[in-house]
């Protein structure tokens, strides 16, 4: 089986209800607990960061880019642009940055980009690296 057939196993089974995608793992973490991570790692550094983080729970343009079900945008601008994720609202208040009313225009980066723009922010600690 490769790596596409895999995938749309997962998906299949996902949506008749088989599996809960949160539990698989690479034998050492689940999605979940990544997740997780990611979370706590971006909520420490916008919160160390509050002068440059923000959170909303509309996105720039409701008609052409809505906010998923549930959820809200947490960002960070850095030198070389803004980074977000998103989170679910239970996580809102783990957050202590500025709410803005709308999330500034995304600018069409991927992950690739943020983990970039995220780095940018040490740059002086990251020429160690």
């Amino acid at each position: 089986m490769n790596i596409n057939e895999l995938n749309n196993l997962i998906q299949s089974e996902k949506i008749n209800g088989n599996i809960s995608v949160k539990q698989i793992s690479d034998g050492h973490h689940t999605f979940a607990e990544l997740y997780k991570n990611r979370l706590i790692l971006f909520c420490t550094l916008c919160n160390s960061n509050p002068d440059i983080s923000w959170k909303s729970k509309k996105h720039f343009n409701d008609e052409n880019d809505p906010m998923f079900k549930g959820d809200f945008i947490a960002g960070i601008n850095t030198p070389e642009g803004i980074a977000t994720y998103h989170f679910k609202l239970e996580f809102w208040d783990l957050f202590q940055i500025p709410e803005i009313k709308r999330a500034p225009k995304y600018d069409n980066y991927d992950n690739a980009t943020v983990l970039k723009r995220i780095y940018s922010l040490g740059k002086n600690i990251n020429k160690r690296c």
